[in-house]
């Protein structure tokens, strides 16, 4: 991967990272999967990334610093962290899943967590980022809410699961 971004520009420095679908769906897996591992991320994968993409696409997040890959002993699984600059793109997957309600066709029981994330408060968006903080760097959040925005975003896609059901 190139160190220096082709121009100055804000805008192709990030795309020469994210411009990739595959790279946007592992870490949308990572973000809101919690999937840490690479099986995870390759069979639990609704779009049916191929393990070679996947191997590729991890190596490119951690060379760019979103992700890191603890090195894993013989016989155990690698577990990839978000970094600061990776817990950071979760306002980017926000605005892309607000862009993909509104103009792309989509299913509810898929697009519920970006319907939650795109009609609710700025707040939101910083309390998971800051659960993320908090499960991949260690950093404790400060007011700790009785139910967490990734528990309030899984209750409202198992609602509509069961309803789809």
């Amino acid at each position: 991967m190139r160190k220096e971004p082709r121009s100055g520009c804000a805008i192709n420095a990030a795309v020469e990272v994210l411009g990739d679908s595959w790279t946007l769906i592992v870490l949308r897996d990572v973000i809101f999967g919690g999937r840490r591992h690479f099986r995870d991320l390759l069979t639990q994968n609704d779009e049916g990334i191929a393990s070679n993409i996947l191997a590729s696409r991890l190596r490119k997040l951690v060379e760019a610093g979103l992700l890191s890959r603890d090195d894993a002993t013989r016989g155990q699984k690698a577990t990839y962290t978000l970094t600061e600059a990776g817990i950071q793109t979760l306002p980017v997957m926000v605005a892309l899943g607000a862009w993909g309600l509104q103009h792309r066709p989509t299913t509810p029981e898929l697009a519920v967590r970006a319907r939650i994330l795109a009609e609710g408060s700025p707040d939101l968006v910083g309390e998971l980022m800051d659960e993320l903080r908090e499960s991949h760097l260690g950093v404790t959040r400060e007011n700790p809410k009785s139910l967490s925005a990734s528990e309030r975003l899984q209750q409202a896609y198992e609602a509509v699961q069961s309803q789809a059901h």
